[in-house]
């Protein structure tokens, strides 16, 4: 499949009216064990666990080794892989252009709450880039209206990702990442105000569950971090058994 039919395949996954479920992943390894999965539609990226395994802190890492990596895991799976991009590296345009290259197709890309004209010009600068490219790509603008609010409201945290997230899809995003703790109620002010199948959330701990989301009209759902933090929990749990006289567990399957 070319890099332009994978990206118009995740688009339809976005347009679908089955909420799309992506397990982050940070490594080729970790890729290829959730593309195993028949469930699998899609693989997003982890920009936090791919900083994180290279030594950096969430949002440091260099745009040259997210793009390998994310190039890496794109080139192991057959399935259309969205990278965490973190705030486009400066230059949002041409990093939408190498990740394009490496064979990616779509991207989260944050605004940090940097001033709303300075953001909208972020969004129309990667889909400026991609057209270029000759590929549908798949934004998921990320707006931080919710986890850089600080002690605002949560009525003015709403309004703002709307207003936000409108002038992302109007510039040409695919949908509108809030992370954040999002209920039922704060959701549907969400989705009224961006439309159905625009909203991205992120599951948390104390979140919804994906099918509720998906009956409040939420378009994707990811897991950042999180399922990193489950696999070394499971590594730490292993060490302190073997440290502790006990021994590997029979029946692992073969996934590295």
């Amino acid at each position: 499949m070319t890099t332009a039919a994978k990206a118009q395949t995740l688009i339809g996954l976005y347009e679908a009216p089955e909420i799309l479920r992506v397990v982050n992943v940070w490594d080729v390894v970790s890729a290829r064990a959730v593309a195993k999965l028949p469930e699998t539609k899609a693989i997003a990226t982890a920009g936090h666990g791919i900083a994180a395994s290279f030594g950096f802190e969430d949002g440091t890492i260099t745009r040259d080794i997210m793009i390998d990596m994310v190039g890496r895991i794109a080139a192991s799976v057959s399935v259309p892989v969205t990278a965490d991009l973190d705030d486009g590296y400066d230059d949002a345009g041409e990093t939408t252009r190498l990740a394009i290259g490496a064979g990616v197709v779509g991207a989260n890309v944050e605004d940090r709450l940097k001033p709303f004209d300075e953001s909208v010009a972020v969004v129309e600068a990667i889909v400026k880039a991609a057209e270029a490219e000759g590929v549908p790509f798949a934004l998921n603008a990320r707006t931080d209206a919710f986890v850089r609010a600080g002690h605002r409201p949560v009525a003015e945290s709403i309004a703002d990702a709307i207003q936000r997230g409108r002038a992302f899809l109007d510039a040409g995003a695919t949908a509108v990442f809030v992370p954040g703790m999002l209920d039922a109620n704060i959701t549907r002010q969400l989705v009224e105000g961006l439309g159905e199948g625009k909203l991205s959330v992120i599951g948390l701990p104390g979140t919804l569950a994906a099918s509720e989301y998906e009956k409040l009209g939420v378009a994707r759902i990811s897991y950042g971090p999180l399922p990193q933090r489950v696999a070394l929990t499971a590594v730490q749990e292993l060490a302190a058994s073997l440290y502790a006289g006990g021994v590997i567990p029979n029946g692992l399957p073969a996934l590295n």
